[in-house]
């Protein structure tokens, strides 16, 4: 008993924080707003929800001409040939050039290319809009599932501590009445192992205690070496039942509204649609209008800049180009294969999804029932095996119970304690669940 007493004690002092550590004390609305700014997670969406929003400006962009400018300057020096009655003649030549360029190109039937590609991006931007709300959803909830794991775990730990120094105090009494006669020597070693245990269980919640307070640490993206304190909630609340009324079929319902990665799975499925007929959009004649205008300057020339470059030497030329295609190594029908694969797979996850919503909708709605349940039967179950604890040990000082029905009562009581806690926090943390699950929280 001492070995493990020992190795406990060591377990504890590597997963208890150092005093050099900090601590950073939160209420829960403090803990969503430090979670939704540091998580990485979160912080991914939000950057690729800003790439999205990028790819729909360009896909809408793509109904304007592009338009580019080109210039460049050439030095040229050395012997230059030129054919003049027949004859090369060589002369040695430096020669300035300036070339400047502008075009221009115009789609005008592409298949419906442009436009299928406009909608499948819009549609994966709202998609994307409602993945970011579902994942700050997602993130609200990871937050108050651990928030309120740490507040369970720290309950727990103080009645393993007050329940150990309840025996503690029961082991002083029944030495003394072993020194009187009152009671034998057995029941003196059996209420110190019995001590004994009970320090191993408060141990044991300390350390789960100091574990999750970690992971809440890792969750908020706290700096290292930081871990947080937490406000207690008050868990006594009555809860609101205003979504059990509904009943799971109307939950469902509303679960269809307001889920919010359900919808988005929908617009993903809309936007395969629309890429796979974009996709088919490279089977069909290209045609396009185009402007090009272009002028230069060389240094042959004894005429000013302004004389070769705006009056003498300026082309301009419009016209349009129709691009028909014939074979292209079955590019485009890869490009087809492609999304209409891509366009299949969202319709099979939005049916996924659509699947189990009900099944989740009804879980959770089973559970908070059940939730409901189990803290009124707790209450009950505290309340007696108070009231057993209480009679047991007042007949056990006056000699009329054995250290057996003692050491029931007194377990009975922790349990009873430890149950009732537990059925609070769930409780609590049911109404949150339900609103996650139907996508209101």
């Amino acid at each position: 008993m001492k070995k493990l007493l020992l190795l406990a004690f060591l377990a504890a002092a590597c997963f208890t924080p150092s005093q050099g550590q900090d601590t950073l004390k939160v209420t829960f609305e403090e803990a969503i707003t430090i979670g939704l700014e540091s998580n990485q997670d979160y912080q991914m969406l939000q950057n690729e929800q800003e790439l999205l929003r990028t790819e729909k400006q360009a896909a809408t962009a793509a109904i304007f001409p592009r338009v580019g400018i080109s210039n460049s300057l050439t030095l040229q020096s050395g012997q230059q040939s030129q054919l003049v009655e027949g004859e090369y003649i060589f002369t040695s030549i430096n020669n300035k050039r300036i070339y400047s360029g502008l075009s221009a190109e115009l789609p005008l039937y592409n298949g419906g290319r442009i436009a299928n590609q406009r909608k499948a991006a819009s549609l994966v931007e709202e998609a994307g809009a409602h993945r970011l709300e579902r994942g700050r959803q997602e993130l609200v909830y990871l937050i108050a599932q651990q928030y309120l794991q740490v507040l369970l775990d720290e309950e727990l730990y103080h009645l393993a501590l007050e329940n150990l120094n309840n025996q503690k105090e029961q082991l002083r009494q029944i030495k003394g009445f072993v020194e009187v006669g009152l009671n034998t020597l057995s029941d003196q070693y059996n209420q110190q192992s019995e001590v004994a245990r009970l320090e191993t269980v408060a141990l044991n919640a300390q350390i789960t205690l100091e574990n999750d307070l970690w992971k809440m640490a890792e969750l908020l993206q706290l700096p290292s070496g930081t871990f947080p304190q937490l406000d207690p909630v008050d868990i006594g609340a009555i809860p609101n039942t205003d979504l059990l009324e509904l009943g799971p079929d109307a939950l469902y319902e509303l679960a269809v509204d307001h889920r919010k990665d359900f919808q988005a799975q929908r617009l993903f499925a809309m936007a395969g649609k629309k890429q796979l007929a974009a996709s088919r959009a490279g089977f069909f004649p290209q045609l396009s209008a185009f402007f090009n205008y272009n002028s230069f300057y060389t240094s042959l020339d004894q005429r000013s800049f302004s004389d070769q470059f705006l009056n003498i030497y300026p082309q301009r030329a419009i016209g349009l180009n129709l691009s028909i295609p014939i074979f292209n190594n079955y590019t485009t029908k890869l490009h087809v294969a492609r999304g209409r694969a891509e366009m299949k797979n969202r319709e099979l996850e939005l049916q996924a999804i659509e699947r189990v919503l009900y099944q989740e909708t009804k879980l959770a709605y089973e559970n908070f029932k059940a939730a409901i349940r189990r803290q009124a039967s707790t209450e009950v179950q505290l309340k007696a095996a108070t009231e057993a604890q209480l009679a047991i040990h007042e007949k056990f000082k006056l000699g009329l119970a054995n250290f057996v029905d003692l050491a029931q009562a007194n377990q009975q009581l922790a349990t009873a304690q430890s149950d009732h806690a537990q059925a609070r926090y769930t409780l609590y943390f049911q109404e949150i669940l339900l609103k996650y699950t139907v996508g209101m929280l």
